[in-house]
């Protein structure tokens, strides 16, 4: 058979297999550590994700029972530059430590409800430290196996232009194995330990307090007990996932990590904002099924929310991680500023959408976008709330203005120094402002308790107008005087309130002129 491609006669030969040797190089070893973990923390991600996991399989087992809640320890030591992750989990079988350590892309997990199966996420220490030590005890084990990754050797190689090695040859010359009496040892863990870990941005990988930070917000940690929606959450996700609650606790802290979630959280300086209202959302897949569950915690939305506060932006997690940062779902919103206002998360439940391998988002296919679509509607709720409390917040403070502009101009009513017909005019723009501020009372959006304040402030102005204009006074020291005197002093105190930027000031000075003249007499 033949076929023509732009004038070519060309002939149909059938593709044939070709069996030979794959080459996987050095480099792949590079490209699956540091290359693929570029954000120094995330290796306590990766760390606690595989704990979990090993955690969920000692609870399935009974390995772990109930009453016995999974747990992580993390030690730092910044005086040996040490980092130690431990877990009470499954633990490894001795007969296959070596082998799954030293795999790579090989894991077990994969077609599981395991969080990580792509068999690369324990490499992700080997960037950030010298000697990377993996040790282990599965139950019943007499022995505890230890690994080490020489990283000094590893990176040296793979600067090394000589090496013409492949990944095999690399890995046998920077691992080595043994096995150590169990004595004193847990009877099932599995744990890290980071020597010599490498300063890098403010040594935060030794930091307790960023290491807490950070883990706060990925990690599948509890609620603190003194957060008022905290159960409320946890009991209607159990309702469609298991969320996992790792116990974790840091450099032997007597308190464990918790979400960083409080009933109140400040703005800026003075102004704070507290949680008024839970929203439960359900996400249907695009069969019908449950794609996701999620929660939103809406608030008085009086602005953005500060990095600080740790809870800003509508996460995304899947088995109780969290996958990508605050920002991930920011496009969602008519306006990305406005995620930074929300705060609230989406848990996936549908296995066809997953995580990349980085997990700073979502492999792109047909049932991520549908959980993007339907999510939409959320985001542009979350917008306009943002919007009408900006609105109400503007209205309030014109309504302020108004009340302090009425208060000023009474103010000069009653000092009575500009005669009847200014003081009349006054009187009138006290009416035309309480028209206004009985207009921003109207609008629909002011909420119901602000509306009745700000009814019997206006009532309060209205019979203090009523007051002082049933009987307009005359300043004492101007009725001492005669007609024309007065007509002269009053055209001064006119004068000057009408060339004064600031009728408060003007009112300060004439007060002040009349003190005098009262001193004179």
């Amino acid at each position: 058979m033949s076929v023509a491609i732009a004038g070519i006669r060309q002939i149909d030969i059938p593709w044939a297999a070709r069996i030979g040797t794959v080459a996987v190089g050095k480099d792949i070893l590079e490209l699956l550590s540091s290359s693929m973990y570029i954000d120094p923390m995330t290796i306590y991600r990766e760390y606690v994700q595989n704990a979990a996991d090993a955690i969920d399989d000692a609870s399935a087992s009974c390995l772990l029972p109930p009453a016995i809640r999974g747990r992580v320890d993390i030690n730092l030591d910044p005086s040996a530059r040490m980092v130690r992750i431990r877990d009470n989990g499954t633990g490894i079988d001795e007969a296959a430590f070596h082998d799954r350590l030293t795999a790579f892309g090989a894991s077990l997990k994969r077609g599981t409800s395991a969080r990580g199966f792509r068999g690369v996420g324990r490499l992700a220490g080997i960037g950030y430290c010298q000697e990377l030590v993996f040790r282990s005890r599965a139950a019943g084990a007499r022995r505890v196996s230890e690994l080490r990754w020489d990283c000094r050797k590893i990176k040296a190689i793979l600067r090394d232009a000589t090496f013409h090695g492949d990944l095999a040859d690399l890995v046998s010359r920077t691992v080595e194995t043994r096995r150590i009496d169990a004595t004193g040892w847990p009877e099932h863990f599995f744990e890290v330990e980071l020597r010599n870990v490498i300063r890098h941005r403010n040594d935060q990988l030794l930091d307790p307090g960023a290491v807490e930070q950070y883990l706060s917000q990925v990690a599948p940690v509890p609620f603190c007990p003194s957060f008022r929606y905290g159960q409320e959450i946890i009991a209607f996700l159990k309702e469609h996932l298991a969320p996992p609650c790792l116990e974790i606790a840091i450099s032997g802290g007597v308190t464990p990590v918790h979400r960083p979630h409080r009933d109140q959280f400040e703005i800026s300086e003075g102004i704070e904002d507290r949680f008024n209202e839970l929203q439960v959302l359900k996400v249907p897949a695009v069969d019908g099924r449950l794609a996701a569950v999620g929660w939103i915690l809406h608030h008085g939305y009086k602005g953005a929310i500060p990095p600080k506060t740790m809870i800003r932006g509508l996460r995304i997690r899947s088995g109780n991680i969290q996958v990508g940062g605050h920002d991930l779902l920011q496009e969602l919103f008519p306006e990305p500023r406005f995620n930074n206002w929300s705060v609230g998360e989406i848990y996936v439940v549908d296995p066809r959408i997953v995580p990349n391998g980085r997990r700073d988002h979502y492999e792109q296919n047909v049932h991520f976008d549908n959980i993007l679509n339907q999510l939409s509607p959320v985001a542009r709720d979350i917008a306009s709330r943002c919007r009408n409390s900006s609105l109400v917040r503007n209205w309030a403070r014109e309504f302020e203005r108004s009340e302090q502009s009425t208060k000023d101009k009474l103010g000069i009513i009653k000092q009575g120094t500009t005669g009847i017909a200014r003081q009349g005019e006054a009187a009138e723009e006290v009416k035309r402002i309480l028209d206004k501020m009985e207009r921003i009372t109207g609008r629909d959006l002011i909420p119901s308790e602000i509306r009745r304040r700000q009814r019997l402030t206006i009532g309060r102005i209205r019979r203090n107008l009523e007051r002082v204009c049933s009987r307009l006074p005359k300043a004492k020291v101007l009725a001492q005087m005669s007609p024309k005197e007065r007509r002269l002093l009053e055209r001064v105190f006119n004068l000057v309130y009408e060339c004064s930027a600031s009728q408060n000031a003007a009112k300060i000075l004439v007060d002040r002129m009349l003190r005098e003249m009262r001193g004179r007499n």
